[in-house]
């Protein structure tokens, strides 16, 4: 499985990433984080508000900070 953060970095972004890395901890399952911070890239999935979270190439939220538990409801 792939989890892709779509930002530039922002501080948003960065709280996006830490949340997926929980709850991918808290499933014990395996999935590699990718961070995307190439506007152009990013546009590609069609997100215009970032940060943006993507599972497996399929955009599940653009332009919210997700919680841990709310990844881990996407993850399942």
């Amino acid at each position: 499985m792939k989890v892709q953060i779509l930002g530039v970095g922002c501080p948003n972004c960065k709280k996006l990433e830490e949340n997926a890395r929980e709850a991918i901890k808290a499933l014990g399952i395996d999935a590699e984080i990718e961070k995307v911070t190439d506007i152009d890239q990013i546009m590609s999935f069609g997100v215009m508000m970032t940060p943006a979270l993507a599972i497996d190439g399929v955009v599940k939220s653009a332009g919210k900070v997700l919680s841990k538990e709310q990844i881990m409801e996407l993850l399942r």
